[in-house]
């Protein structure tokens, strides 16, 4: 993905209608940037903003958190948004414990709920 800033965006599937919201309620901060996205997540996120440069890797539970966990390590991706739901048994928990890892290692801003990814808007508009 050469240039511009990139956007990591993943929800869980409770999460995902609360994802799409988001991205239509922000799509004029979220147009600058590219994003990528696990693919269900992406495909809602198009659904409700058509208008969003938007790349659907595989879902989280067959490779797509991992696909992202790559862009972090290879410096592609610039902030993670992945809206977390803390009520529902994840499958593939390790895949995101270690997406998380890597969002910290590499010192990338990520957001993990609604409230903390609405602080994180205004600094992606730099």
């Amino acid at each position: 993905m050469a240039g511009g800033k990139c956007l990591a965006l993943i929800a869980h599937d409770q999460k995902k209608d609360d994802m799409a919201d988001f991205a239509r309620a922000n799509r004029d901060i979220l147009s600058h940037w590219k994003i990528v996205a696990t693919g269900t997540t992406g495909g809602r996120v198009l659904d409700a903003a058509p208008d969003l440069h938007v790349t659907r890797l595989k879902s989280g539970p067959l490779g797509g958190d991992q696909q992202i966990g790559a862009l972090i390590s290879t410096g592609e991706v610039d902030a993670l948004i992945f809206f977390v739901d803390p009520l529902t048994p994840m499958p593939h928990d390790v895949d995101v414990k270690a997406l998380m890892r890597l969002a910290i290692v590499y010192d990338i801003p990520m957001a993990l709920n609604h409230a903390t990814a609405i602080k994180l808007l205004p600094t992606l508009e730099a």
